[in-house]
């Protein structure tokens, strides 16, 4: 038997010291011995005296002025001295990188809960490995579950895995699982959902439901009523809770409960994450939240005793020494201030569905984060000189013996107790008495009360000052300076698979997304509540939906200083996130065409279909098409028009009904644009427009602004062709300070002058969604005042857009797209019975809703990027002229053809959407009558 030897009630400290001395102890177990000799002596005295009521003071003896209380916790501070004056000794050895193994499970590697492991155990110096499962880890199958690791955390989905694999009566002092096979047994299913120990005590008083345990499909409801109007008192306390519950030890027992908690109310359709003290004191005053928190702890210990007591005589000697285990009870309240448990989880569990994820996310990360720095803080390494050793022997004598277990315990409660965090002792209650005899031998147990009596005094008497600090500090919170800008973590839903993982010190990350991730919520941590996250900009919000658009996009997170007046940007962290394509399936063999108008996703027309339809491409020639709002319908090839996985979305077309758009080749159109004047006006879509058309005729696009006012450009095609635009709406301004349509629109005029009144003056106006057929009658009437009746005015109809829920933007319904979708034919009308050419956008757009560029209304199908080109005499390409079955939208190559010299930097206009009513623009634009 291994033990440490401490003496019984009777032996003298000179007798404990002769007989430690004779078993050959080493010095600094001597001194562990001694005092667990006096501390034994001196608890049984004062157990003793407690017991027999008060005693008389006697002069000879100072120490008796003393209360047996007093006496208790003098001894206990020196008991404890002497626990970390060995931790000391220990900790005094050259230190060795400890191994973490994380098995994830179905988490993936990008999961903040996998991040939070990583980030804390390598801020312990911990060397971590990831795995799966534990049957493929080769870190675990080493020795048969025993390796080189320290510690082994088995996350939601690997248990089962490593209950099977880990053999935890063989594991080692110095290794650590945060799975107790006791607890996981006993709330395990059994008769239809029934906790083990529960069916196997008929009869129980235990203050749980009869579904409390497994995985059982009973929700737990919550009494309706125990509500009462403001100013009345309330006839009891009505609602559902949840708590989490750190256990550390079974034999004995030993659980810490944290002090946040989420509570579910009566009335109430989610639960909201609080501290439970708060909570209780709120709803019932400060003396029965005190009786009610007791209750709490009681109910709690009550369950936790009866479920791990029931497996004590079938477990083996030897146990995970180091084991941990996080649980979720569920309480209920209903008009009592005792709860009952109605449900155990043996991992952490959110209580109810939030419209924030993210209060989940947080309140999750916070507590296993201080479960693991609470754990491991206390997690004392044994060496290999150290471990197996025989401490010296106490067979046959009077004494209570400490084994190398308890030993290890008591230090690492100690160590519990003393690491400052949110938990607070639950088990053993430090008012239990002791239940052994007066002349028998401290036990364990009864060390455990007294050393958690001990903190808890220390705790009580700096109550006060601790409250009255507390309340300072929410009260100053955020408004002191932001010492530390960094962020302790980025939420993302969904999950974003940040690269590399995320570290606070790093600024700068790379993502990608799938095709079909269109939004994503975002909200930063910072570490310190003194700091302040805004997203995108000075004064941005917080936390926002984002619309992610294909290819790049950029979400800025700024760490500002609130202390300030205006916001001082103290650290800037960049997600770059990438969204990849629609999946594309080449085709090298036979294929079938399909068709569509409208995704399944966002039906505009209720009536018609949607998704892909077999298309069969008219044999008969085809005419050009007499306008550019001919209805028609994306095609592409594909394997099977049922399976939009099997189609080439590279070769994907928009096909006119009945008829084609022509291509304009380079050559012609610059002779179609010889001596006119291009003006446009409206918002950022129609501005993409224009540029197209500047790069197609000049070959290149050499000048680009983001511009929100009038521009004019006179360099285009040999100084032949003037182009114009003018942003409207500015709706950034106040409504008394925007210029109208008409005054914009005159502007552009005037700055575009001499204008001729035919068709060498083209107007196009247009947008996503602000023209109406008020604006169509302003033209009229402006055009007719300004004589320049007879020019040619092309219409832009409205487009996709605004049709995500996107935060500090208006968003659409779907109704309100429908509605949207009945106003753009009527715009169509108007246009026509005015004379105008239109081009139906909306049409083009409805069916590619999702494939958007970057931009916050998600109706951006184009984007300008700049690349430095290497100018060569001999470089001509034409955008794609085929006549065939459509007009391609993935022709994003560059017209070409200028004089040799050094590298320039140029700009091009790509997205294929927008690339389709562009060409279709210039089409009209050069039709022959």
């Amino acid at each position: 038997m291994r033990c440490l030897l401490a003496a019984a009630g009777g032996l003298l400290v000179r007798d404990a010291g002769m007989l430690l001395r004779r078993r050959s102890c080493s010095g600094p177990l001597l001194l562990l011995g001694l005092a667990v000799c006096l501390f034994y002596q001196t608890l049984t005295v004062a157990r003793n005296r407690l017991r027999s009521g008060p005693q008389q003071p006697v002069a000879a003896d100072v120490r008796s002025r003393k209360s047996s209380d007093e006496l208790l916790m003098e001894e206990t501070g020196r008991f404890i001295s002497t626990l970390e004056s060995q931790l000391q000794v220990w900790s005094q050895k050259p230190p060795q990188r400890q191994r973490a193994v994380v098995l994830t499970g179905g988490h993936l590697v990008s999961d903040t809960e996998v991040q939070l492991y990583q980030q804390v155990l390598q801020q312990m110096d911990y060397e971590v490995q990831m795995s799966r499962y534990a049957e493929t880890s080769s870190f675990v199958r080493t020795n048969q579950g025993v390796g080189g690791w320290s510690l082994l955390l088995c996350l939601r989905g690997a248990e089962q895995s490593c209950l099977r694999r880990i053999s935890f009566s063989h594991l080692q002092h110095h290794q650590m699982v945060n799975l107790i096979p006791e607890l996981m047994e006993a709330f395990s299913d059994a008769g239809g959902g029934l906790c083990h120990f529960h069916t196997q005590q008929p009869g129980s008083d235990l203050p749980m439901k009869p579904y409390s345990c497994g995985s059982t499909n009973q929700k737990p409801q919550i009494p309706q009523g125990g509500q009462s109007p403001v100013g009345v008192p309330s006839p009891g306390l009505v609602a559902m809770v949840n708590v989490y519950v750190l256990v550390t030890s079974v034999r004995p027992l030993t659980a810490f409960l944290h002090d946040i908690t989420v509570v579910t109310a009566s009335q109430e359709l989610r639960g909201r994450p609080t501290k439970l003290r708060n909570f209780l004191l709120q709803r019932l005053g400060p003396t029965r939240s005190h009786q009610a928190l007791g209750q709490v702890k009681r109910v709690i210990c009550e369950v936790l005793q009866a479920a791990t007591s029931t497996n004590e005589r079938k477990q083996p000697v030897n146990r995970c020494v180091s084991c941990y285990q996080l649980l979720t009870f569920t309480l209920l309240f209903s008009g009592s201030i005792t709860p009952a448990v109605v449900q155990v989880h043996t991992d952490f569990i959110f209580s109810a569905p939030t419209d924030d994820t993210f209060d989940e996310q947080i309140t999750r990360d916070l507590i296993m984060g201080e479960t693991l720095h609470v754990m491991l803080t206390s997690h004392t390494h044994l060496s290999s000189e150290t471990e197996g050793r025989q401490y010296g022997g106490c067979r046959g004598t009077r004494a209570g013996c400490l084994t190398e277990d308890e030993f290890l315990l008591l230090l690492r409660f100690q160590q519990q107790m003393k690491t400052p965090s949110a938990f607070q002792l639950l088990c053993p209650s430090t008012s239990s008495s002791s239940s052994s005899s007066s002349s028998g031998p401290v036990s364990v147990s009864e060390l455990l009360i007294w050393i958690g009596r001990f903190y808890e005094l220390q705790t009580n008497s700096s109550a006060r000052t601790d409250e009255m600090e507390s309340s300072l500090r929410d009260e100053a919170a955020g408004e002191g300076p932001c010492v530390d800008p960094h962020l302790r973590q980025i939420y993302t839903n969904p999950p974003l698979p940040l690269t590399p993982p995320f570290q606070p010190w790093v600024k700068e990350y790379r993502a990608e997304v799938t095709f079909d991730t269109v939004t994503v919520r975002i909200r930063p941590e910072p570490i310190s509540p003194a700091c302040r996250v805004h997203l995108d900009e000075h004064r941005g919000p917080r936390m926002a939906n984002y619309p992610i658009g294909l290819g790049n996009s950029r979400i800025s997170i700024l760490v500002t200083d609130a202390a300030e007046l205006e916001p001082v940007v103290m650290t800037i962290y960049t997600i770059h996130v990438y969204r990849e394509s629609r999946p594309s399936l080449p085709m090298f063999g036979d294929h079938v065409t399909c068709g569509f108008v409208q995704d399944c996703g966002l039906l505009l027309q209720p009536a018609q279909p949607c998704g892909l339809q077999p298309f069969s491409v008219p044999q008969s020639p085809r005419h050009t098409c007499s306008s550019g709002h001919v209805p028609g319908r994306w095609v592409v090839p594909c394997l099977s028009c049922a399976d939009n996985r099997t189609c080439d979305w590279r070769d994907i077309a928009w096909q006119p009904d009945g008829c084609y758009h022509q291509v304009v080749d380079r050559p012609l159109l610059q002779d179609c644009m010889m001596d006119r004047k291009v003006l446009f006006i409206g918002d950022s879509t129609n501005r993409g427009m224009m540029y197209f058309l500047m790069e197609r005729v000049n070959s290149s696009l050499e000048d680009w602004e983001k511009a929100h006012d009038t521009l004019v450009y006179r360099n285009l095609n040999g100084a032949r062709t003037l182009v114009g635009y003018s942003y409207y709406p500015q709706f950034w301004l106040e409504k008394n300070q925007r210029p109208t349509f008409r005054q914009a629109l005159l502007q552009l005029l005037h700055r575009s002058r001499p204008l001729v009144n035919s068709n060498l003056t083209v107007l196009v106006v247009g947008g996503v969604q602000w023209l109406n057929t008020n604006h169509l009658r302003t033209v009229r009437e402006v055009l007719d005042r300004e004589s320049l009746s007879n020019i040619q005015v092309v219409v832009k109809s409205l487009g996709m857009g605004f049709h995500l829920p996107v935060d500090g933007i208006r968003s659409l319904s779907l109704r309100e797209v429908q509605d949207l979708y009945r106003d753009n034919n009527i715009i169509i009308a108007t246009a026509k019975h005015y004379g105008y050419e239109v081009i139906d956008t909306f049409g083009i757009t409805m069916g590619r809703y999702k494939e958007f560029l970057q931009g916050r209304c998600a109706c951006h199908f184009h984007e300008v990027e700049k690349f430095w080109f290497s100018k060569s005499a001999d470089d001509t390409t034409s955008a794609n002229n085929g006549t065939g079955p459509g007009l391609s939208s993935q022709s994003d190559v560059v017209d070409t053809d200028q004089e040799a010299g050094s590298n320039a930097l140029t700009y091009h206009v790509r997205g294929p959407v927008n690339q389709v009513y562009s060409e279709i623009l210039l089409s009209r634009l050069c039709s022959r009558p």
